[in-house]
C-alpha cells in the first residue's frame, strides 16, 4: 500500500523495542493495533493513536501484517498460539533474538499455519528505530518483503532482504553480535584502568571511538584474507598479538584490574602460533576457530 493508503499493522510485544516499532509506525500514519501480555504497556501507545487489542487473536485479525517483538522464537510461538487459527494468509514478521535453528523452527510453525513468514533483526537500539541509517535485515519469503518494503522501511531506512532462507537474519545476527561483548568488556577494562589513575572514563570515549573506527576500516581487508584463505600479507601478525600479552599482565598488576577474561583469547592466539600461523595475519585465527568437519556427519547410514 502507498502512504496515501497505509498498511494496517499489528505489533505484538511492547518492550522497549516493540514500543519503538509501534511509535514509528504510528508516526508514519499506519493504523496500528498493539497487544502485550501486560496491557498497561499499551496505554502510552493508545494515547498516540494505537488501538489496543484485548487478545492476541484480535490483534492478528486486525491486520494483514503482523510484527512481533518478543525475546525469543519460543516466546513468539507461545504468544501467538491462541491466534494460530487466524494466521493463514497473513504476513508474519518476527524481530527477536534467537539461533538459526530457532528461526527455522519458527518458520516451520508459521508456514504450517499458512502464514507468510519473514524473520528479521533490528541492528540498533530502540531510540534509533525509524532513522534513515538504522539497519534491519530479513530472511524468508521474498514476496512479503517486496509487498511490505515501504512499511518495513518506516522502522529503519537501511532495510535489507538477505535471501529466501528464513534463518539468515538470525545467522547474521549471531555472527555480527559475537563482536559486542568482547568490545564492551574491553571498554569496561579500559574504564577501570583510567579510573585507577583518578581520571574520568568520559575522557577516553573520543579515543575509543577512533579505535573502533580503525577496527572498522580493516574489516574488509580481513574478510578478503579469510575468503581467499591467504594470510601471508600480515599487517598485524599473530606473533605481534602474542607479544602483547605480556603488556596486559603488566597493566593488570599496575592498575589492579582483573584481566582474566583475556586468557581464552590469548590462548587462541597461542594456538594459532603453534599451528604455524605466527607470521600470518591475525585473521588466521579464523582457521583455529573453525572446527574440523566430522566425517561421520557425511557417512551414509546403513
Amino acid at each position: 500500500m502507498t502512504m496515501d493508503n497505509p498498511t494496517p499493522v499489528a505489533v505484538i510485544g511492547l518492550g522497549s523495542m516493540g514500543r519503538a516499532l509501534a511509535e514509528a509506525l504510528l508516526a508514519a500514519g499506519h493504523p496500528t493495533t498493539v497487544w502485550n501480555r501486560t496491557p498497561a504497556k499499551a496505554e502510552p501507545l493508545v494515547d498516540k493513536g494505537a488501538v489496543h487489542a484485548e487478545t492476541v487473536r484480535a490483534a492478528v485479525e486486525s491486520s494483514p501484517l503482523i510484527i512481533t517483538c518478543l525475546t525469543t522464537f519460543d516466546d513468539t510461538r507461545s504468544a501467538l498460539e491462541p491466534a494460530a487459527a487466524v494466521l493463514a494468509g497473513r504476513a508474519l514478521v518476527t524481530l527477536n533474538s534467537g539461533s538459526p535453528a530457532g528461526a527455522r523452527a519458527m518458520a516451520d510453525w508459521a508456514t504450517g499455519h499458512d502464514a507468510r513468514f519473514l524473520a528479521g533483526a533490528v541492528k540498533n537500539v530502540p531510540s534509533a528505530v525509524g532513522l534513515a541509517d538504522t539497519l534491519l535485515y530479513y530472511g524468508g519469503d521474498r514476496s512479503v518483503f517486496d509487498e511490505y518494503e515501504t512499511t518495513l522501511k518506516v522502522l529503519g531506512g537501511d532495510t535489507v532482504h538477505l535471501g529466501a532462507e528464513p534463518d539468515l537474519a538470525a545467522l547474521y545476527e549471531m555472527a555480527v553480535g559475537a563482536m559486542l561483548l568482547p568490545a564492551l568488556v574491553g571498554f569496561f577494562q579500559g574504564a577501570a584502568v583510567v579510573q585507577s589513575r583518578g581520571l574520568e572514563v568520559s575522557s577516553m570515549v573520543r579515543y575509543a571511538g577512533k579505535w573502533l573506527d580503525m577496527i572498522k576500516s580493516v574489516l574488509p581487508v580481513y574478510a578478503q584474507e579469510i575468503d581467499r584463505g591467504d594470510y601471508t600479507d600480515a599487517a598485524s601478525s599473530v606473533n605481534l598479538f602474542l607479544a602483547g600479552a605480556a603488556h596486559d599482565e603488566d597493566l593488570a598488576e599496575e592498575a589492579n584490574v582483573d584481566t582474566a577474561w583475556l586468557a581464552p583469547l590469548q590462548e587462541l592466539v597461542q594456538r594459532a602460533a603453534e599451528a604455524g600461523h605466527g607470521d600470518h595475519s591475525i585473521s588466521a585465527l579464523t582457521e583455529v576457530l573453525r572446527k574440523p568437519v566430522r566425517m561421520a556427519e557425511f557417512e551414509p547410514t546403513s
